[in-house]
């Protein structure tokens, strides 16, 4: 049995992985203020905040890595001034604090020209650390990353319906654990055993998400989680059971 235990920083987007001394985030669209503008909503740059925001973990924390499971930026394929300026500030305030490693996601077009020369990027079919496996999501990872004992993947900004007594809703951005359904890995990865999925809530709070108990899952591996046996938790570390009994008449 595994001896790794993948600990999310409690109230926070982010999972510590303590063995390794490693900090793990995804989903920070940098730029996505102008798409928002676009629809009509004047918000200025986030960037700064992201930045305290991650470098206050740090400080916390201490990582020896921190990791990015994709979506670095948010204009695809290629990017703005904003954030072109925006994506080296955010990489240059991590690099005081630890070594970077970054799987890039279906927004990541062009991003190795933004980024400093010490950042890592691995490849979009993911990296393994240990019995650990990174990928956004967005694609199939590799079988090297499916062999692994949990994988680690993002993409879907997973978040749950709840509506209180008044019937009025909120949606609260959430972690979800389970694994693939028996079919589809055997189909894709003979060799895999059948890693635990561990799915990231998005670092970014202006991206939103999807209520995985009213809109279900996106992307290949979301796709094909087996949904009867996928447990939701808060970011407080609040258990609140499986997909499937989280209908929307669910209540606070």
């Amino acid at each position: 049995m595994t001896s790794i235990q993948l600990q999310p920083v409690s109230n926070e987007p982010l999972l510590f992985i303590k063995k390794q001394q490693m900090l793990v985030l995804a989903d920070v669209h940098i730029g996505i203020e102008r798409e928002l503008r676009e629809q009509g909503l004047h918000i200025p740059s986030k960037t700064q905040q992201l930045i305290d925001h991650i470098t206050n973990v740090c400080q916390t924390y201490h990582p020896q890595k921190v990791v990015i499971c994709g979506d670095i930026k948010h204009t695809i394929p290629h990017f703005t001034y904003q954030e072109e300026r925006d994506v080296q500030c955010f990489f240059q305030a991590l690099l005081s604090y630890a070594q970077v490693h970054v799987i890039p996601g279906n927004h990541d077009g062009n991003l190795k020209s933004l980024l400093p020369s010490e950042i890592q990027i691995h490849s979009s079919k993911g990296w393994v650390v240990d019995e650990i496996g990174f990928a956004h999501g967005h694609r199939w990872p590799s079988e090297e990353v499916m062999n692994s004992s949990f994988v680690v993947v993002s993409h879907t900004h997973p978040t749950v319906m709840l509506r209180d007594r008044l019937g009025h809703q909120s949606y609260e951005p959430c972690w979800l654990r389970g694994f693939l359904k028996k079919e589809i890995l055997q189909r894709r990865y003979a060799s895999s055993k059948g890693p635990e999925i561990v799915v990231m809530p998005a670092f970014n709070p202006l991206c939103g998400g999807i209520a995985v108990n009213t809109d279900g899952l996106v992307g290949p591996i979301g796709k094909y989680l087996d949904i009867s046996d996928v447990r939701v938790f808060l970011l407080d570390g609040t258990f609140l059971g499986r997909v499937n009994d989280l209908t929307d008449n669910q209540r606070v």
